[in-house]
């Protein structure tokens, strides 16, 4: 886990947020003192050695080194409470990225744990409120934590022979010639896209389907309402 952001120069924004750049790219972002907390001493966090030997009950994994976004999140369970008493994690993700997997962690296993239906419920938008708020471009990072979690459920089921409790997330192809789904869609708003243009550049949809462009329109308000209000 590689850390690239620095707060030197830092410009306090507010009495609650602080200025960060990053060293490579000199981009900035404003910052909660939940989110730099949580980044700079992340909770529950496994070291890349620890990951195959930690016992757990259930394994989560989603996204991949090579694109930059990587999650990975093992989870203990009590079995007569269904508690999560546990939640580790890894990522290769960015600075936003652990600390909504680092705060998602506590959320889970604090106060006696989440009952497993509870965990299933978690969504980015309650990691944001947790954090106080991410950067606009940056709300997609806490896309993965809840994702991973979710599968590491889904996995304590299939291990504990519960199988038709898993929980499977379907998608709807929106754009029927390049394969677009509604999950797409979403993610690019996550990802700061707020217009028709916007999400079309990231995606490419209605491109080769212009007849779904009325249901792309509709998408866009809905996800842009969910996130966003």
């Amino acid at each position: 886990m590689q850390n690239h952001l620095t707060t030197k120069g830092k410009k306090k924004v507010s009495g609650m947020q602080t200025e960060i750049r990053d060293a490579y790219t000199g981009e900035t972002w404003v910052y909660t003192k939940e989110v730099k907390d949580h980044f700079f001493h992340p909770r529950n966090l496994l070291m890349l050695n620890e990951g195959e030997e930690y016992p757990a009950d259930g394994k989560g994994f989603v996204g991949s080194p090579a694109c930059g976004d990587m999650m990975k999140v093992w989870i203990k369970v009590d079995p007569k409470t269904e508690r999560i008493k546990e939640c580790k994690w890894q990522t290769f993700g960015c600075g936003s990225a652990i600390a909504a997997t680092s705060v998602m962690s506590v959320m889970v296993s604090e106060n006696e744990g989440m009952t497993l239906a509870e965990a299933m419920g978690i969504r980015p938008q309650h990691i944001q409120e947790r954090l106080g708020g991410l950067p606009t471009r940056k709300i997609h990072c806490s896309v993965l934590g809840d994702k991973a979690l979710r599968m590491a459920i889904n996995d304590y089921f299939k291990n504990t022979n519960q199988h038709t409790r898993i929980v499977v997330e379907g998608a709807k192809v929106i754009d029927k010639v390049l394969h677009i789904t509604n999950k797409d869609i979403e993610e690019a708003v996550l990802e700061g896209a707020d217009t028709l243009e916007k999400v079309q550049k990231k995606t490419k949809v209605g491109t080769g389907d212009p007849t779904c462009i009325p249901e792309v329109e509709q998408l866009l308000r809905f996800y842009t309402e969910k996130y966003y209000g």
